[in-house]
């Protein structure tokens, strides 16, 4: 158990909106400014106990969802690409390199975000649920997907946290991208990548890296300016005189 522990502190990988990896990028908080999340969140469930009988059974009956509109869904949230994945909750598709100050704030949050999921994962090292049985999940059973721990569930705090800064961004925008957040979130249980405890652990999760990040100016700047460039991309363009 150790070995696969350390396997999994190694082997996790989140990909940023940006499409540069999360761990090379500059976050907002200092070593040791970051939240704890070991301290926070509740972690994952004692085996046998009613919320590990729990969990297991939603992974059981979901499979029967195999296949369908949930299903292929649940498959196309694979994808790190929140830009794409949220598009209708969003109301637009967005083009990253006209929005450089909103892509380098949400690279930045996810630095934060991305270290210390990867810390709690360390610390838990809980196997995912399909390790040990032949039914089927929506996306390959890669080695690193195998070694990269269960709860808290990273993927979800990636579409959580994203959903979370384009809600207070777009206001006018903020039901249908926190509605999609749980959204994306769940169709990681739905998958069989995750348990349903370690999708509410992802939530949580990005909800205390986005709590903490307030507190730090250099955010609370960004955010201003990313709300001030999203405003001028979604005005109205203007027909060229003839």
């Amino acid at each position: 158990m150790r070995g696969w522990g350390l396997a999994a502190a190694v082997g996790l990988m989140v990909v940023s909106t940006s499409g540069v990896m999360a761990k090379d990028r500059q976050g907002y908080l200092a070593a040791g400014e970051g939240v704890n999340l070991a301290t926070i969140l509740p972690g994952p469930p004692t085996p046998g106990s009613p919320r590990a009988l729990a969990d297991a059974r939603a992974f059981r009956d979901s499979r029967a969802l195999r296949g369908m509109a949930r299903w292929q869904q649940a498959t196309a949230d694979v994808s790190s690409d929140v830009g794409a994945r949220f598009a209708d909750a969003l109301g637009f598709r967005p083009d990253w390199t006209k929005l450089p100050l909103t892509r380098a704030l949400l690279a930045r949050f996810d630095a934060d975000r991305s270290a210390a999921i990867r810390m709690a994962k360390a610390h838990w090292q809980s196997p995912r649920p399909f390790i040990g049985s032949d039914l089927p999940i929506c996306e390959p059973r890669t080695p690193g997907l195998i070694a990269n721990g269960d709860y808290p569930s990273g993927h979800t705090a990636h579409g959580w946290g994203f959903a979370l800064i384009m809600a207070e961004l777009l206001p006018d925008r903020a039901n249908a991208l926190l509605a999609r957040g749980r959204d994306y979130g769940d169709s990681r249980w739905i998958c069989g990548s995750h348990s349903q405890s370690a999708v509410e652990g992802g939530y949580m999760a990005a909800s205390a890296v986005y709590a903490r990040e307030h507190g730090n100016a250099a955010f609370r700047r960004d955010m201003a300016a990313a709300a001030e460039e999203l405003a001028r991309y979604r005005a109205p363009k203007t027909a060229s005189p003839r």
